[in-house]
């Protein structure tokens, strides 16, 4: 693998590394205008929340959630989260697709909680990680110190409200070997290798309770959209063997993943390849919306 500019090669990041790298960042699109302006005023059946700010800058970075206005308790609980990783455009803008335009038509049989930009200082500066040089996807544990993942979990916790299902949206990109796994190497004092960049959409399960036919009913979704990644040589997506079509394992509890912050029954994590020849940036969004979808239409087809 590749050096990374920062640090001495196997040796762990100084303080004075971390804000070397931080000093390297640059704001190249804006929170504001991508994000909250396309967050609405006001939503029939929902209300929105704010339910903190990162502390860089609390004015810019204001966190917000739709949430389903009353929550009723005879209704299964849906949790949607984008934008965990902000360098992961699709996330947050499949997410926000899916509050503009169908979030209504399933009001009447789930309650919602959706999340659109967990990590705006990241969307800001395409980024993977916060400023502190944290993975906000690998710090969702008690008393964490990524306020990305610390705020969002204190939130979802206050709600008290058991959660059926919880679809995390995110990317992979031929960035994570060019530019953030090297940074994550060169951080940590290790070598990565480089890995084969999926070429289409995928899912990752939870090891623990892949619910595998909740997965492929979200690949067929999507597969009416864009195309479905194949195995590489080795019959694996991103160094873990395939389980079904399109569908790899990760234990998010032990990983301390988004995707696994709650004990919902039904968990999924998608990954969209925005640089392959074959998508655009509009099919990637479309995508993630049809990931929701088709997990929602399972569970009106066998749960409900």
């Amino acid at each position: 693998m590749q050096e990374y500019p920062i640090g001495i090669p196997g040796h762990p990041w100084t303080e004075e590394h971390k804000k070397q790298w931080l000093e390297n960042q640059k704001t190249v699109r804006s929170y504001s205008e991508e994000v909250l302006a396309k967050i609405p005023d006001e939503l029939s059946g929902f209300s929105i929340t704010q339910y903190g700010a990162l502390p860089y800058d609390e004015p810019r970075y204001p966190l917000y959630a739709i949430i389903s206005e009353p929550m009723v308790q005879s209704k299964p609980t849906v949790l949607i989260t984008g934008g965990v990783h902000g360098y992961e455009t699709s996330g947050v803008q499949g997410a926000l697709r899916f509050i503009n335009h169908d979030i209504q038509r399933y009001s009447s049989q789930f309650n919602f909680i959706v999340v659109p930009c967990i990590s705006p200082w990241g969307y800001e500066t395409i980024n993977r990680w916060n400023q502190a040089a944290m993975d906000p996807n690998r710090s969702f544990f008690t008393n964490s110190p990524a306020p990305e993942s610390a705020q969002v979990m204190d939130f979802i916790a206050s709600l008290n409200t058991p959660l059926l299902m919880h679809i995390d949206l995110h990317e992979t990109t031929d960035t994570d070997n060019s530019e953030f796994r090297p940074a994550l190497a060169a951080r940590d004092g290790v070598t990565h290798d480089i890995w084969q960049i999926p070429d289409g959409f995928y899912t990752v399960a939870n090891t623990a309770n892949p619910k595998m036919d909740f997965q492929q009913a979200v690949i067929e979704s999507v597969r009416k959209v864009t195309h479905i990644a194949p195995a590489d040589e080795s019959g694996r997506l991103i160094g873990e063997p395939i389980q079904s079509e399109g569908v790899i394992c990760y234990d998010k509890k032990s990983l301390h993943l988004c995707g696994g912050m709650t004990d919902a029954e039904f968990v999924t994590t998608t990954e969209v390849y925005p640089d392959s020849p074959s998508a655009t940036a509009e099919i990637c969004n479309e995508a993630q919306v049809a990931a929701i979808v088709g997990g929602l239409d399972y569970l009106l087809a066998t749960r409900l």
